[in-house]
């Protein structure tokens, strides 16, 4: 579909609420939906299916379609990427494989492995992990995995992943102190140096993901491993470099 033809069923469509064009548009914006999905699955593929994902994101395409105000000269597709994942989020936020002692294991975890690699120079083995934690190295992948969701499911984390390029726009918008910009740069070059960091795999998954946009399943398929194994090494990655950014990590993303 041209641009131009774009633009009149959307006119059409805004005008008469016709059930038969808003079909139309579904149709149009529904790769939108399962490229989020494909986004967000990194986080959570070892517990939902992509399919699973897609359906919870279209609830989003509608909701986004209805309420969607192009006088306000926002493009359409940062407004639904942001409606989509939020609908996503939600319906991950109200299942129930999300235990409330989560967080307090996760902040134990990160703990004990930030002490390891300092006595070890290196980032600790699960089994190392698992042993000073007194749980067998079975149980730790499993906190791990569920880390993952942990960091997408609170708000916070969200908001700290959302710097990706569907809400730069927003970000780009806001004035800045000049001590906020002088902050915002000493915690990109504390970003930088952490990255650096980061084992060759756990960098190569960082820039595919955060730089390249690209989704679980193309990570997996250049890398030559398992979509779980992504996930898992992603999740280790990030929770490295949050707590490499210590008190700056807010900053970047705010």
């Amino acid at each position: 579909m041209t641009p131009a033809n774009l633009e009149k069923l959307w006119q059409a469509y805004v005008e008469s609420k016709n059930p038969a064009l808003k079909e139309k548009l579904i149709l149009y914006y529904a790769p939108l939906v399962k490229y989020v999905a494909g986004r967000l699955l990194i986080h959570v593929g070892q517990h939902v299916e992509l399919d699973d994902l897609v359906g919870y994101g279209i609830f989003g395409l509608l909701d986004a379609i209805e309420k969607f105000d192009n006088a306000k000269g926002a493009k359409f597709e940062t407004y639904a990427s942001l409606r989509i994942r939020g609908t996503i989020i939600d319906h991950i936020r109200k299942m129930d494989w999300v235990p409330r002692t989560l967080r307090q294991k996760n902040k134990q975890m990160e703990k004990v492995a930030y002490e390891l690699e300092d006595i070890l120079g290196r980032p600790p083995t699960d089994e190392e992990l698992a042993e000073k934690l007194n749980l067998t190295a079975e149980e730790t992948r499993e906190l791990i995995k569920k880390s993952s969701v942990l960091s997408l499911v609170s708000l916070d984390d969200f908001m700290e992943q959302s710097y990706e390029v569907s809400v730069a726009p927003l970000i780009a918008n806001r004035m800045d102190s000049p001590e906020e910009i002088a902050e915002r740069k000493e915690a990109k070059k504390l970003l930088a140096e952490a990255i650096s960091e980061l084992s060759e795999k756990e960098k190569l998954i960082v820039t595919l993901y955060y730089f390249e946009d690209l989704t679980l399943r193309e990570i997996s398929s250049i890398m030559k491993v398992s979509e779980s194994r992504v996930s898992q090494v992603h999740t280790r990655a990030i929770s490295r470099l949050q707590g490499k950014l210590g008190r700056y990590k807010n900053l970047l993303f705010a």
